[in-house]
């Protein structure tokens, strides 16, 4: 199974991308993970917020074509540690890649939301779409060495 991690946002900073390389090389080969970078669409006159949103829901849709697909959203389900590394566990049974999906500045468009198989809420809080990258990154891998039995995850 791969796991794609797709964003809308481009030209992250250099600790950014040092940091999820790191966790990239750090997954097995049956769990490879990688970041999808999806061109955000202009803001420019006439191109409302809903209309921005749908041309990027569009996009991602055509790439995540038969995925498993998780929509990060602030109103969707909070898991721990231990939830996540179950959720990782069923993911794998399916037979199907799976991506997750990152909003840009405008967040998500409703009909991508609605298509997604889970709603996941990373927080409550609004988060800065740089660090939610490292954020995913670290917690797939932790999932992963939770379901491993690694000592990574302490309780």
């Amino acid at each position: 199974m791969k796991l794609r991690i797709l964003s809308v946002g481009h030209k992250m900073p250099t600790w950014v991308e040092t940091a999820c390389a790191d966790y990239i090389k750090r997954m097995p080969r049956e769990l490879s993970l990688e970041i999808v970078e999806i061109k955000p669409e202009k803001r420019a006159a006439g191109n409302s917020t809903q209309n921005v949103q749908e041309l990027e829901a569009k996009r991602i849709l055509e790439i995540t074509n038969k995925d498993f697909i998780i929509a990060c959203d602030e109103r969707g389900q909070e898991l721990t540690t231990i939830q996540l590394a179950e959720k990782m566990q069923f993911w794998q049974t399916l037979g199907r890649d799976v991506s997750l999906v990152i909003g840009g500045a405008d967040g998500l468009h409703a009909s991508l939301k609605q298509r997604a198989d889970f709603l996941w809420s990373l927080s409550k809080l609004t988060l800065p779409h740089a660090f939610v990258r490292v954020l995913l990154c670290e917690q797939l891998y932790r999932g992963y060495t939770v379901n491993q039995g690694h000592p990574y995850h302490r309780e």
